[in-house]
């Protein structure tokens, strides 16, 4: 096992790292920008060291620095979290240069699912279903008007690179195609560095729907159930459940052995998120995250199986410490992504906490490095919490997010708690009847209403 964990990364997720490493007696070392010298895990670590100044350029996702780092405090292992560096492959092949383990898949396996273009025809070859759509990058000399008529209107144009819903654009017609084709490339280039877009089907109501994988690269694989992501804003999620309201078990367990074996077939090692798009009872492969992903408290409530002490142990060359045939789905959980944005604009809202009191009592969990005179700086994602609920039924879990989300208070800054609020509240959301625009939809509706 590993004596010394780097962590580089930051917020709520740096945090969680640093707890499961004191767990198995690692010491850790956190790595650290000028601005979040006073951030919590800093203050817990072993050791800490200031990386750079404020920009992630120069510090979060500055390779050299991180590096320099880990060598002058002697870690064995560093541990990417979540964004940043966590699915560079280069950074990886670096970490390993040095003569360290980098907790995560190998660099082969993040390059391959890093290009989603590849990964579509990586599972492809794998017997995961994809959206119908192109078989590769398109050009812009690629008769993109025939290739349309073939799949049917409407039409996504998508980056090959990157996420977060930047270079995607939707063309619901022939006369839209073009410029949805041009902005697409434009973006992709601007966001990623790679003007490489391709095309698919766009789907009219479908779910957000993940599956949780986890392999040691010695010939065992598990999935640890789904995650129903549907609820998002502009691509981005807000709010997640485990297990999905629409996914029935015989789906969950068909679903869920389609793409163990899939993994298997990759030899793959570490943690891994396969995306999918549900619609009318058919599955299709979006992408797959070859990291730890932000929503995976709610896997470990319904499984009892701690993700990243899991994932740790694997990257040590340790074979996983149960298999498939053990795991257990017990309950529903929900987890409330809480932002520090105006719960109506969604302008991000930086600055000091005044008051910070969070929910307890049974089934309850909040990951986040917030306390009281934090100061939020105004550099990094809003992420500042995330509230995690279990329940032993859905409706049980429903009662206790709403009991949750009315005791937890945060002051000296805007955050998403009242939106999460009247969401726990609505009858579709109470229904589990949903889909991946229901979001952007209620809230078209509710700025219709309040300007009426």
């Amino acid at each position: 096992m590993f004596h010394k964990v780097l962590i580089a990364n930051r917020g709520e997720i740096a945090l969680r790292i640093l707890r499961a490493c004191r767990e198995m007696d690692i010491k850790t070392v956190a790595v650290h920008s000028s601005a979040d010298s006073d951030a919590m895990h800093v203050r817990l670590a072993d050791e800490s060291v200031c990386i750079g100044p404020a920009p992630s350029r120069d510090s979060y996702l500055n390779m050299q620095a991180i590096l320099s780092a880990a060598d002058v405090s002697g870690a064995d292992a560093i541990h990417p979290g979540v964004g940043f560096l966590s699915e560079n492959p280069t950074f990886a092949e670096m970490v390993e240069e040095h003569g360290m383990a980098f907790i995560g898949p190998t660099p082969e396996h993040i390059r391959l699912m890093g290009d989603k273009i590849t990964a579509k025809e990586t599972a492809l070859k794998l017997g995961i279903p994809v959206v119908p759509g192109s078989e590769g990058a398109l050009d812009p000399n690629s008769d993109i008007d025939a290739l349309a008529a073939r799949i049917g209107f409407p039409i996504l144009i998508k980056a090959a690179s990157g996420g977060g819903g930047k270079g995607m654009k939707v063309a619901r017609n022939p006369e839209e195609l073009e410029q949805a084709f041009r902005l697409a490339r434009a973006e992709a280039k601007a966001n990623f560095g790679n003007d490489q877009v391709y095309m698919e089907k766009y789907l009219g109501r479908p779910r957000h729907i993940e599956v949780q994988v986890i392999a040691d690269g010695l010939g065992n694989v598990a999935h640890l159930g789904e995650r129903d992501c549907s609820l998002q804003r502009r691509h981005q999620k807000v709010w997640e459940e485990a297990p999905s309201p629409a996914i029935s078990p015989q789906t969950r367990t068909e679903l869920g052995e389609t793409v163990s074996k899939a993994i298997k077939k990759l030899n793959y090692r570490g943690v891994g998120t396969i995306e999918f798009l549900y619609e009318d009872g058919a599955f299709y492969f979006i992408e797959m995250n070859t990291r730890l992903q932000v929503e995976h408290p709610i896997t470990e409530m319904i499984t009892g199986i701690d993700l990243v002490r899991e994932q740790i142990r694997v990257a040590a060359g340790l074979p996983l410490s149960f298999r498939q045939k053990d795991i257990i789905f017990k309950g529903h959980a929900i987890e409330c992504r809480i932002n520090a944005e105006d719960p109506e604009t969604f302008i991000p809202s930086p600055g000091k906490i005044q008051d910070y009191l969070t929910p307890g009592g049974y089934g309850v969990r909040v990951d986040s490095p917030m306390y009281q005179g934090y100061q939020i700086p105004p550099h990094y994602d809003s992420l500042i919490a995330k509230l995690i609920v279990h329940g032993d039924t859905r409706e049980e879990c429903l009662h206790r997010v709403r009991r949750a989300l009315h005791e937890y208070v945060i002051t000296g800054v805007n955050t998403l708690l009242p939106l999460h609020r009247e969401l726990a509240d609505d009858c579709d959301i109470s229904k589990g009847d949903y889909d991946i625009h229901w979001l952007e939809k209620w809230l078209a509706l509710k700025a219709q209403e309040e300007a009426a």
